[in-house]
């Protein structure tokens, strides 16, 4: 398996990867939380298309440009999508919009789960059998990376307070516990690197 990482190229996203970043980005946020932003008669499937629709753009929070992506030869089996947190508002208007047309609900009243001053990484995932082989501390590094190109001092996160693997993975390459926080109905802790 070792040799299998040494394979795995991480690199910037390319908008031909929407639908596939979109599914690993549905992946990180969970089907429930999917749902919970979903309207009545929408389902997971209206959600990919809405997600697969704003990687696409180049003016959305989730968008190819905010990135990186692992890769085995051609095959897509990680991602990491950050931003800088001082743009979350201008970048969440794409969203806003795609979710009263894709899934039926308003969102304008969401709360910011990020703020100036931090990368935000809104979503981490990698494919599940591609798993316990350091991509995602590959990815992680990565974006504490992207973070100092562009001039941030620090990465941050959401990670739900159900979650004690994916908080043992951040706390392995330094994030450290900022705050208490509510997204996508979950509670939730803020963590910083």
């Amino acid at each position: 398996m070792g040799e299998l990482k040494e394979m795995i190229e991480i690199k910037d996203a390319r908008k031909e990867q929407s639908a596939d970043i979109a599914s690993l980005i549905m992946m990180a946020m969970t089907d429930d939380c999917c749902l919970h932003f979903c309207g009545t008669g929408f389902g997971l499937s209206d959600f990919h298309m809405m997600m697969a629709m704003l990687v696409k753009r180049e003016d959305s929070q989730y968008s190819y440009r905010n990135t990186l992506v692992a890769m085995d030869d051609d095959k897509l089996v990680g991602v990491a999508v950050s931003y800088d947190g001082g743009c979350l508002h201008e970048l969440r208007q794409a969203f806003i919009q795609a979710a009263k047309e894709y899934i039926g609900k308003d969102h304008s009243g969401m709360d910011d789960e990020t703020q100036a001053g931090e990368l935000y990484l809104d979503s981490l995932a990698v494919a599940p059998e591609y798993r316990r082989q350091g991509i995602a501390k590959r990815l992680l590094k990565a974006t504490k990376e992207k973070a100092a190109r562009m001039g941030l001092p620090c990465v941050g996160l959401l990670v739900d307070n159900g979650n004690p693997a994916g908080e043992a993975l951040y706390a392995s390459v330094g994030f450290r516990y900022a705050n208490d926080s509510h997204w996508g109905g979950h509670p939730m802790k803020h963590l910083v690197l």
